[in-house]
């Protein structure tokens, strides 16, 4: 199947992609935070820039769109049937990439789990569960944590994800600019 945009209006469209702030991140953000975790975002110094950072457990968590990031077995990690050579190249690079910050953060004596963006969706609080036992395995003995299955409800956390991500989207200046005319993504 042939791409209906040019490739001006495809690179618009592909620039558009956030790398922070995405619905599965915000998910899993709200989750943890209503449980009393707390966190600091995308840390620069720190190798990959994890998506979310736990000083006290010195722990990260990296927040993977199972497109990007091959998610193995995912039915969300197609690849586009043109340009196949490139996009296997770029995917390689990712994954790659993804590896060599893992390593080196295990290297420097940070614990690393990696959140499938699939797994939050379909399986939100199982996900945020197993989150926070990972959490409490490397708790201090002076940090209490207690879970508290009552604030965590699937809906509410999938609604304010939802929320916050369409307020940033709209809050760009003409999202669509561009985009021919019925091409806006608006599913």
């Amino acid at each position: 199947m042939t791409d209906i945009l040019s490739p001006e209006q495809r690179s618009l469209v592909m620039s558009r992609v956030r790398g922070g702030d995405t619905k599965p991140e915000l998910i899993l953000r709200s989750g943890l935070h209503r449980l009393g975790i707390r966190f600091t975002l995308a840390n620069r110094r720190l190798p990959g820039q994890p998506d979310l950072v736990f000083p006290k457990y010195r722990s990260v968590a990296f927040v993977h769109g199972c497109y990007w990031h091959r998610h193995p077995g995912c039915k969300d990690a197609t690849t586009p049937k043109s340009n196949t050579e490139f996009w296997a190249r770029k995917f390689a690079e990712n994954v790659e990439r993804d590896r060599r910050a893992q390593e080196r953060l295990i290297a420097a004596g940070w614990r690393v789990m990696v959140v499938w963006e699939c797994q939050l969706v379909r399986q939100t609080c199982e996900t945020i569960r197993k989150v926070w036992l990972w959490l409490r395995d490397a708790a201090p003995s002076t940090a209490p944590l207690d879970y508290d299955e009552s604030l965590i409800d699937r809906g509410r956390l999938l609604s304010v994800a939802e929320k916050r991500v369409k307020f940033r989207i709209s809050s760009y200046k003409r999202p669509h600019a561009g985009l021919p005319k019925g091409e806006k993504g608006d599913k």
